[in-house]
């Protein structure tokens, strides 16, 4: 018999809804086989079998909410898993509401899960269920994987649930997050019984709360820019007309920001950080998060090593993301461990604004519609210009002015230099 429990599917994912069962009891299941839809923190997935075998048994259906390793299903069964589940809980004794028990019970559901105290990395390493390299990483990043859950068959942690070094673990964040949420007082909001009442999704909960973290944790200081956008407009007019005539794909406005913000958060250490407690993480490479519009909110894929890509490898692994992201397609991998993030209006016709970080990176570059506009030419006539607004978010404890200032100006130096980009 092979337990399928609920897998994490991203970095920050406590618990998932079984959104669709895409396979019955008696269906024959090979490693790889799609099982269900669920809904993450982050988006609607894709779960896949890491077995081969019969589903006898779907624990929790349709429309059911479970914890990161909880049981869902069963391969190889009796096929009576799911009423013994179902007994049990039914027998199981509910304890009396007295005086002393009562008050207690509601602390317990209001208050936050405990931070559990840190342990010597390595010393319960060996004894967890992880693969080799798993724990390798453990060790390397001072990381106790006790405190880990995994996403691999039956629980097992893999590589990629092995957070970095100095990050606290998602769990506890969330749990912290919580905390502050429940100790703010509610809004009373007026509602009348003709307006429509929308529950909070999974990802629509962890943007409320990642992005109150976000502006009540994370001092923001903003800078911005304008740069001029008519050799970039002329660049890519003369490298589509060319694409055009190869059958090649065209490339975007946003394709050459990608690209410049990658290649400048390089050479300017300090926006390619986070801030980790008592130190600072300067990242090795830049890996760039994305921001895309889904239907139910806002994802952030991650080109990773966005600094050695080139455009057209950039314009390519966009599409791709984005095309994948709306389908529900994305796996964890996809986006998880970005250093930095681009989000982009323009397409929407938004001219300027400033984003809110996407904790625990330390800044966001906000990029706003080419604008024409009158301008002061280098003869200081009068003329029509053609403009983009940036929009720079930084996190003060890591970012200071100055930094900020020298990243937008090699930003800007690239971007109205475009064909720099090209090598």
């Amino acid at each position: 018999m092979t337990e399928i429990t609920m897998p994490k599917l991203s970095d920050t994912m406590l618990e998932g809804t079984l959104v669709k069962w895409l396979k019955k009891t008696g269906d024959k299941i090979e490693t790889g086989d799609v099982l269900a839809e669920v809904e993450t923190d982050k988006a609607t997935m894709e779960m896949e079998s890491f077995d081969d075998g019969v589903l006898t048994d779907i624990i929790v259906p349709e429309g059911g909410g479970v914890k990161v390793g909880e049981l869902i299903a069963v391969l190889n069964g009796d096929g009576n898993a799911a009423a013994a589940k179902a007994s049990a809980l039914a027998a199981k004794p509910s304890e009396p509401a007295t005086k002393e028990s009562a008050p207690k019970a509601a602390a317990t559901q209001s208050a936050s899960p405990a931070t559990p105290k840190p342990r010597a990395a390595g010393s319960e390493t060996s004894q967890v269920k992880a693969s080799p390299l798993a724990k390798k990483l453990a060790i390397e990043r001072g990381v106790d994987l006790s405190g880990v859950t995994g996403s691999g068959p039956g629980g097992r942690i893999v590589a990629g649930d092995v957070p970095e070094k100095g990050s606290a673990p998602a769990a506890i964040a969330t749990s912290a997050t919580r905390a502050a949420l429940s100790s703010v007082a509610p809004i009373e909001v007026p509602a009348s019984a003709a307006d429509k009442r929308v529950p909070l999704s999974g990802m629509r909960r962890t943007i409320a709360e990642r992005l109150l973290a976000s502006k009540t944790q994370i001092p923001h200081f903003y800078l911005s820019l304008e740069i001029d956008a008519a050799p970039l407009s002329r660049l890519r007019a003369d490298i589509n007309a060319a694409a055009e005539a190869s059958g090649s794909p065209k490339v975007t406005v946003n394709d050459f920001v990608l690209l410049a913000t990658a290649r400048a958060a390089a050479q300017h250490q300090k926006i390619n950080s986070a801030f980790a407690g008592d130190e600072v993480i300067e990242y090795h490479t830049v890996n760039l998060s994305v921001a895309i519009a889904v239907d139910d909110g806002l994802i952030t894929p991650v080109l990773r090593d966005a600094q050695k890509l080139t455009l057209r490898e950039i314009s390519a692994a966009v599409k791709d993301l984005a095309v994948r992201a709306r389908a529900k397609k994305l796996k964890p991998d996809d986006y998880q461990g970005g250093t930095v993030t681009v989000s982009n209006l323009g397409a929407f016709g938004v001219e300027n604004f400033y984003a809110i970080i996407n904790p625990p990176q330390a800044a966001i570059l906000a990029v706003g519609t080419i604008m024409k506009k009158p301008v002061v030419n280098a003869q200081d006539q009068i003329a029509v210009g053609q403009r983009i607004s940036l929009g720079l978010s930084g996190d003060h404890r890591v970012v200071d002015g100055a930094a900020g200032a020298a990243f937008l100006a090699t930003l800007k130096k690239s971007l109205e230099s475009p064909a720099t980009l090209l090598f």
